[in-house]
């Protein structure tokens, strides 16, 4: 078959396993979208906004492993650059597909709209370069394919967005035809001495330690290494916990799992025994003022071990060009048949206590924090899905115990208010076969409320739970003022609104633990768009870690200048 720029760009989507793409539609980008459209194995999927469009692509890359957004150029781009700065901060390979002018305006003088007034039309690929691993400006079709599997082979490499520009004229021009997609999507293997020297080091270094410990970081998925980290865990038998931002990357069934290090809103017992430790083995971790605590829980020195996604660090040496599954494996090889390094495990059991079992309602009690964490835990199965809202969601969700297989999104990086919202049908419209549970609050609803109109046209079943506590209570508990109070809606009646003549979505108000009790009940049933139960609880009612955590990072935010 003949291939044009457009249809050799479907082809290649479809080709990496995206069967979707998300799109909103712009003058530039029409004849573009009709080309998409000639492939029928990856559906376009529309989105309310540009934003909230790059944000839906970066949840469905979480689901499917990779995700594609396609927009205008200039005001539509530079919004879902946004988005794209995200999925880089969160190492997810986006594909941000712009269109672009005429390619006859290039240098000539022309000023054009959707432009900043200027005849310089390269400053939205100038801004892309920052915030993706590859940027390409497609105005030849001849170019085109060499410039597009650059592009994707990139994001699909570094795990981190890539940015497509496309002239408005050439996207229905004529092209070559795609070669095999191996070439575009096979990765080189580590270079051998290089990982055989980075497994005997770090074996030198855990031998060489009497209490280590495993923790898991949130780069692990981009990684590849979910399951050699359990095969690591297996061989050593100490203690293993993730870092917040990790939660769900290591199966909490585990023997060796202990629950989230994040200081002193860690999980009862983790800090102390990682204190206790003598060495950490840390797997691909982001150590940021968040992840931290206000850098008060930041493992590092002679005694810690990082082992990133290409590149291994520890004391006195560092070894780049290696995948770190294939060291993990190396080392869980290794030390399969020697003793087990369980001292931390051991010592774990002798001083862990439960945590204190928090009191909840019935019927008309009015409805807390606590009632809606153990209505959430009693939703998770196996195949549950939690996209977790920065603010208290997070620290709740942490909370949460999760069956083998029930996976947690959160954006801790990034830290987007209002990403859980588009994140969260992009995720749904990648799994659907999995149950879509989103922990939002208020706040950050308002920002991309919209598309929860898209789950309801795609009749998508999300379970949404949106704390109405009247404000930014993150911001709150970092630094109050009153900047941090917000219009209150009507959150519930909303839905309503998206439904219009033709939607099945539900919204219910929850101010009782009984309330909520029967609002779940209905939620369980709708299989024909999502449920929003507005949970309306107290400004104040928040978790303790969520006050702790706030405490340290506003001293982290308020250190005065260096003299």
């Amino acid at each position: 078959m003949s291939y044009t720029v457009g249809t050799y760009l479907a082809e290649r989507l479809a080709q990496i396993g995206l069967k979707h793409h998300f799109a909103v539609a712009g003058d530039y980008n029409l004849v573009l979208l009709d080309q998409l459209l000639m492939n029928k194995e990856c559906e376009q999927v529309y989105c309310c906004n540009e934003l909230n469009c790059g944000f839906s692509a970066e949840g469905y890359a979480r689901a499917n492993g990779a995700g594609a957004a396609v927009v205008t150029f200039s005001v539509g781009a530079l919004s879902a650059l946004n988005a794209i700065g995200g999925a880089y901060a969160e190492n997810l390979p986006v594909i941000l597909i712009s269109a672009a002018p005429n390619s006859n305006d290039h240098g000539s003088g022309h000023i054009l709209h959707h432009t900043i007034g200027t005849t310089d039309y390269s400053y939205q690929l100038q801004i892309a370069e920052k915030l993706t691993c590859a940027a390409v400006s497609i105005t030849s079709a001849e170019d085109a394919p060499e410039k597009i599997d650059h592009a994707i082979r990139t994001a699909l490499r570094e795990k981190k967005p890539a940015y497509i520009e496309i002239a408005c004229n050439v996207s229905a021009e004529p092209c070559a035809a795609p070669g095999p997609i191996s070439a575009v999507v096979d990765a080189p293997a580590s270079n051998k001495a290089t990982l055989d020297a980075a497994v005997k080091a770090v074996a030198d270094f855990i031998e060489k330690h009497e209490k280590p410990a495993i923790l898991v970081g949130s780069r692990l998925r981009a990684a590849g290494a979910e399951e050699a980290a359990v095969k690591l865990a297996d061989a050593l038998g100490c203690v293993v916990a993730t870092m917040a931002a990790a939660k769900s990357f290591f199966p909490e069934d585990h023997p060796s799992y202990v629950g989230t290090y994040w200081g002193s809103a860690s999980t009862p017992g983790v800090n102390e025994i990682f204190n206790w430790t003598d060495s950490i083995i840390a797997l691909a971790p982001i150590f940021n003022d968040y992840s931290t605590e206000g850098w008060t829980a930041w493992p590092q020195g002679p005694n810690v071990a990082v082992l990133d996604k290409n590149i291994t660090k520890l004391h006195g040496y560092a070894f780049d060009n290696i995948h770190l599954k294939e060291l993990l494996e190396a080392l869980a090889e290794y030390f399969k048949n020697k003793p087990k390094k369980d001292s931390t495990l051991v010592q774990y059991k002798r001083v862990h206590t439960e945590r204190t079992v928090e009191t909840t309602g019935k019927g008309d009690d009015v409805l807390t924090r606590a009632d809606i964490q153990q209505t959430l835990q009693s939703l998770v199965t196996p195949e549950t899905t939690i996209v977790g809202e920065t603010g208290d969601s997070w620290f709740n969700v942490m909370r949460t115990r999760l069956p083998r297989g029930a996976r947690v999104e959160l954006e801790m990086q990034w830290g987007h208010i209002g990403w859980s919202v588009p994140a969260a049908f992009g995720y749904a419209v990648g799994a659907p076969e999995r149950r879509t549970i989103l922990m939002v609050g208020d706040g950050s609803f308002q920002l991309t409320a919209q598309e929860v109109a898209q789950m309801i046209r795609r009749k998508l079943p999300v379970i949404i739970f949106l704390i109405n506590n009247a404000g930014y209570t993150i911001e709150v508990e970092i630094h109050d003022g009153p900047y941090n109070n917000i219009k209150n809606w009507d959150y519930a009646g909303i839905i309503s609104a998206f439904n219009a003549e033709d939607g099945k979505g539900k919204g219910l108000r929850a101010k009782t633990a009984g309330e909520l009790a029967d609002a779940v009940k209905v939620a369980l049933e709708n299989k024909e768009g999502p449920t929003l139960i507005e949970c309306v609880i107290p400004r104040d009612d928040c978790t303790s870690e969520l006050i702790s955590w706030g405490r340290h990072v506003a001293t982290a935010n308020g250190r005065p200048p260096a003299k």
